[in-house]
């Protein structure tokens, strides 16, 4: 079992498809010992290897990389901030949850919890990793692209997201939607090459390392 500790949150860099790699996905799950702070903590299955997720086929289709199974420090930070914080019975949703640590912490709190993402993968083993920390909360793959299941939804009291503008087509698609959502909006963002503009845009207050809040005022 691995321990997560690290409090650095800082740009890693994302996973590349390589030519002539077979395609395999791993049978097994590796488990990390998630410490959040106050008490709190999550034991995560996740992926030994994201790059060893990766399907040609899905790539040439969709430019699919699976970003979602990286255990990346802007999740890990997110996580430990909301958990920091008193969520009883508000209605919480993460965008591009890939683990859902965010997701996991904002339920342990106390909030009713929407974890959305783009990969089916993501989102089975959320639903498993919750149910082995005994968590609840809701699951659904969404599309920034398609978003009707959370706007129907909306507009929720905190939306969160974590290290999602690391392409163009992310930071348009995610500007387009935040507003639709209502309520407080929180980022965990690590320096991509699209989020100086966007977080200019949306005058992103800063609240923690690398974390910013943008608010329903600032959406007018």
């Amino acid at each position: 079992m691995g321990r997560v500790l690290g409090p650095a949150l800082r740009a890693a860099p994302r996973p590349r498809r390589q030519s002539g790699r077979p395609l395999r996905r791993p049978l097994n799950l590796v488990e990390d010992e998630v410490e959040l702070g106050d008490g709190l903590s999550l034991a995560i299955l996740r992926p030994p290897s994201a790059d060893e997720l990766i399907d040609e086929t899905a790539f040439d289709d969709e430019e699919f990389l699976p970003y979602w199974a990286e255990l990346w420090p802007s999740g890990l930070a997110l996580a430990r901030h909301v958990a920091g914080r008193e969520l009883g019975g508000r209605r919480v949703l993460e965008l591009g949850c890939g683990l859902g640590l965010p997701a996991l912490a904002a339920a342990l709190r106390g909030a009713d919890v929407l974890a959305t993402d783009w990969a089916e993968d993501a989102i089975e083993l959320l639903r498993r990793n919750a149910e082995c920390n005994g968590v609840f909360l809701h699951v659904a793959r969404v599309r920034w692209s398609e978003p009707e299941p959370v706007l129907r939804a909306a507009p929720w009291d905190l939306v969160l997201g974590a290290d999602l503008l690391y392409e163009m087509r992310n930071a348009e698609q995610l500007a387009e939607l935040l507003p639709q959502l209502g309520g407080e909006v929180l980022l965990a963002e690590p320096g991509r090459p699209y989020a100086r503009e966007f977080l200019e845009r949306f005058r992103a207050e800063p609240v923690g390392e690398r974390i910013y809040r943008l608010s329903r005022p600032q959406w007018r």
